[in-house]
């Protein structure tokens, strides 16, 4: 594209410079808006109405990792209880333990809390998913 009638092309960035621009921020503000906040998401088909642990097996102030389900199920306080997908948001490895009061993932060494999946210890920067969760009978339901 030239300026005028010089055959020159325009000084400055051009209109579809400025475009290409405007979109990649709006990108960056997108993934910006998506920080490492408790997130909670609908539960698959597979897990709704799904019993994922026992009461029992979750200890008060830790919790267990569920292979089968691919779920951590922790008790931060008496008779709160939260279950999380077992993913890692760093790289998607499995989380495979809790340990001093954080689901660990053994792959890079990131670390989530055991209230609310937030990201205790990086290179993770988002927290876990954490399915709606609750206590029926002795078992730990997602809802």
């Amino acid at each position: 594209m030239s300026d005028d009638k010089t055959g020159e092309p325009p000084a400055g960035p051009g209109r579809r410079a400025v475009l290409c621009g405007a979109g990649l921020l709006g990108v960056a503000g997108a993934v910006a808006a998506c920080g490492g906040g408790p997130r909670e998401v609908e539960p698959s088909a597979d897990l709704k109405g799904r019993e994922v642990a026992k009461v029992a097996d979750v200890p008060v102030g830790g919790g267990t990792v569920v292979p089968e389900h691919k779920v951590v199920v922790t008790q931060p306080t008496a008779g709160t209880f939260k279950v999380f997908d077992a993913r890692c948001t760093h790289a998607g490895c499995p989380v495979d333990r809790i340990r001093r009061d954080a689901i660990y993932c053994p792959c890079h060494g990131s670390e989530f809390r055991i209230a609310d999946g937030t990201v205790a210890k990086g290179p993770a920067s988002r927290a876990l998913l954490e399915y709606p969760a609750q206590v029926k009978g002795d078992g730990v339901v997602v809802v």
